[in-house]
């Protein structure tokens, strides 16, 4: 698939001193339309699950998404915000009140707190997508305009190009 981006996510394999390591994720790729269901539990692919790990981090996204963060490149996101003073971070008092930490049921689908479903749009038909480092969760219609945007009106491209992509 080409040069993908890479981001590391914790993963409990066994080594030979037992102790777990972590590992280079180098595909969040990929697009999947899925139905959040009555009780706001939406089902999260097993690909994206195992780039994420046993818990994740969803918290509002840019351009009304939902942004959702492996434990490990939430922590790296902390780690920056901990250089910064108070008063750059406290810009982020929103994104921080309607963070939740999730854990995929048996059936790999999350909760997704009403508030968040709001901010996002999200009522029956979403689209999960990998994104670089991170999972984004997309009101299906928004997505589709958005996608078709970048795609028809060249921004896509010239982003690419610009990137040397």
């Amino acid at each position: 698939m080409g040069d993908e981006p890479t981001f590391v996510v914790y993963s409990p394999t066994v080594n030979p001193g037992n102790a777990p390591q972590k590992r280079e994720v180098t595909d969040v790729t990929g697009q999947y339309a899925h139905n959040i269901d009555a009780k706001g539990r939406l089902f999260i692919p097993a690909k994206l699950r195992e780039e994420l790990g046993a818990t994740f981090h969803v918290t509002v996204g840019q351009d009304h998404c939902l942004s959702v963060y492996s434990d490990e490149s939430w922590n790296l996101r902390m780690e920056k915000l901990k250089e910064m003073s108070y008063s750059q971070v406290k810009e982020l008092r929103p994104m921080f009140a309607n963070a939740a930490d999730c854990e995929p049921d048996a059936q790999g689908r999350i909760l997704i707190p009403s508030q968040l479903r709001r901010y996002a749009g999200l009522e029956k038909e979403v689209v999960v997508i990998g994104s670089f480092d991170r999972v984004e969760i997309w009101n299906a219609q928004r997505w589709a305009e958005m996608e078709s945007q970048a795609f028809s009106s060249g921004a896509l491209e010239a982003a690419m190009e610009a990137m040397g992509l």
